[in-house]
């Protein structure tokens, strides 16, 4: 156990220092749910989106999960490129576990978009929103498993394909879906009938309904427990299917 905490902490200093010396990949992972934020944000100030809290413990939960959602997805192409580049291929030839290869990379995935997350906050109290400090530390935990979840599977997919054209087409196939039937901007109880019947379907609303209750300061709900169990359900999957593909490609 020592040793694969050591090679997993390895893997994750590895890849943080990567990101640390790219201030770019740092703060522009938040461009888009932060236009998002400062450019529709003030459209839903004054309507009526759900029977407890405002427009912004409505909005900002789902920009969220949007930057968890969309970030994570396209995590893979960073692998691709050290394929490429024959990194994954000297990998092959080390006694580091393969589990320790995957979540090495996860967790960094994890720190970056948690970190993203909380300037998105920040930037959406200078605008408005108010929250419990337990409700936003809840949004994050929910940020961290999504982002564990998706990278595992999108560097899983990524060792699969050859070419980030590929690849691109793929999440994008299934990244724009899961954002118009979770609800990330709207609550998709607003919804017609058969379009909240057809987001159930989708992990992910479980996820943004619960970050929305935590936001007003719900906490012990049903919303809650199903949020969790699917959030910590889907990463536990995902790392499994993640750690297999990493082993039979020898990554």
């Amino acid at each position: 156990m020592s040793e694969f905490l050591s090679d997993t902490a390895l893997i994750f200093g590895r890849y943080a220092r990567q990101t640390l010396r790219s201030r770019f990949q740092i703060f522009f992972g938040t461009l888009m749910p932060l236009l998002h934020l400062l450019f529709f944000g003030p459209l839903l100030t004054d309507m009526p989106l759900s029977s407890q809290g405002d427009s912004w413990q409505v909005l900002v939960p789902g920009l969220l999960l949007q930057l968890g959602l969309f970030g994570a997805s396209f995590a893979g192409f960073a692998i691709i490129i050290e394929k490429n580049h024959g990194v994954v291929e000297r990998m092959r030839v080390t006694p580091v576990s393969r589990l320790a290869l995957l979540l090495g990379r996860v967790l960094r995935d994890a720190a970056l978009f948690v970190f993203q997350a909380l300037l998105l906050v920040l930037a959406a109290l200078v605008m408005g929103l108010r929250a419990p400090l337990g409700g936003v530390l809840i949004g994050f935990a929910f940020v961290a498993l999504l982002a564990v979840s998706l990278a595992s599977l999108s560097y899983a997919l990524a060792l699969k394909v050859r070419t980030p054209q590929e690849f691109g087409p793929a999440i994008n196939a299934l990244a724009m879906p899961s954002m118009l039937l979770s609800g990330l901007m709207l609550p998709m109880t607003l919804a017609p009938g058969w379009l909240d019947v057809l987001s159930h379907l989708m992990p992910f609303r479980y996820q943004v309904d619960a970050v929305r209750d935590a936001y007003t300061g719900e906490y012990a709900t049903t919303t809650m427990l199903y949020g969790v169990m699917v959030a910590v359900g889907l990463a536990a999957l995902s790392v499994t299917v993640g750690t297999r593909v990493f082993r039979r490609a020898g990554a």
